[in-house]
């Protein structure tokens, strides 16, 4: 059973007390049972602008070994973790997003004692949403994926830095990619840096619960960024997107141009779609492949 863990949680404009006070009511029960463990919370807000965020997150500093730091500039998640995992003090780092929720009372204990692998992902759940909410609803149907049978089968690509436990040496010697400046594909990459290194990796059942769901108009917007860090790092990702592999099978000048035209025509409808009451989860698809491939017209 591993015997001391460094829990390292980045956030920006969110306030995550409630998860932080549930890590260490679950921590301090553990050190009651276990003499010989050791933690601390640490929790990084990535200067955020919204100070009341940060104000009422100021209580982490009262529960006992957990720590708020305040950084003065926005660097983005990847540079968060690993400025978190620089500060760590334990041999085994547990990073969680922040706004997620801890649904079993074991979740700390479930990482304890899996013994002897470099990376285990707990993996997600999806908690209860709206059915005219976009991103519930592309969250939910891939919800048959996320079992730790199904990551498994392939488990760099399944890597998801939203729930995972690290060895501190390993995540120091393999730092995410700090050229991601917005989230969205540096996971992605670190799960493909970890299979060129040929680190072991775990996929266990202990989820947390995705429960926040942006808007449409949100979720739409943030999809586009990911779409436009995917195509800027296309040669990096080479090998882990769907869409980089559907891209790379087009060998014909004429089916592209064709497609990025059909996007150029209907993009703007299938939009509104996607940020309306009714959003249809086919138009996501072809939408995004769109707007992708309306990146690569110049190449």
């Amino acid at each position: 059973m591993k015997c001391e863990l460094s829990i390292l949680i980045p956030v920006y404009n969110t306030v995550c007390t409630s998860i932080v006070d549930v890590l260490s009511q679950q921590c301090r029960k553990l050190t009651d049972e276990f003499d010989n463990f050791c933690y601390e919370i640490l929790v990084a807000d990535d200067g955020s602008p919204q100070q009341s965020c940060i104000e009422a997150n100021r209580a982490i500093n009262k529960l006992p070994h957990c720590h708020l730091i305040e950084k003065k500039e926005n660097t983005g998640s990847a540079a968060t973790r690993n400025f978190l995992a620089q500060k760590s003090h334990y041999q085994w780092l547990l990073f969680l997003d922040c706004d997620m929720d801890i649904i079993s009372p074991n979740f700390i204990v479930n990482y304890l004692k899996h013994d002897g692998t470099g990376i285990i992902n707990g993996g997600i759940r999806i908690g209860q949403g709206s059915s005219s909410n976009l991103r519930y609803l592309y969250e939910k149907q891939a919800e048959p994926m996320h079992t730790a049978e199904k990551r498994m089968q392939r488990p760099y690509h399944h890597f998801r830095s939203t729930n995972f436990v690290i060895e501190r040496q390993l995540m120091l010697s393999c730092p995410f990619d700090e050229r991601f400046k917005k989230s969205g594909y540096e996971d992605v990459l670190f799960g493909k840096q970890l299979k060129q290194r040929h680190a072991p990796i775990a996929h266990i059942d202990n989820p947390t619960l995705m429960t926040d769901f942006e808007t449409n108009p949100d979720y739409v917007t943030k999809t586009e960024r990911s779409l436009r860090t995917l195509y800027q790092f296309r040669n990096e990702l080479h090998g882990f997107s769907r869409i980089l592999t559907f891209d790379k099978g087009i060998h014909s000048d004429i089916i592209r141009h064709t497609l990025i035209l059909c996007y150029k025509l209907f993009g703007k409808f299938v939009r509104r779609n996607l940020c309306g009451h009714h959003p249809n989860l086919r138009f996501f698809d072809i939408y995004r492949l769109g707007y992708y491939l309306s990146l690569t017209k110049n190449d």
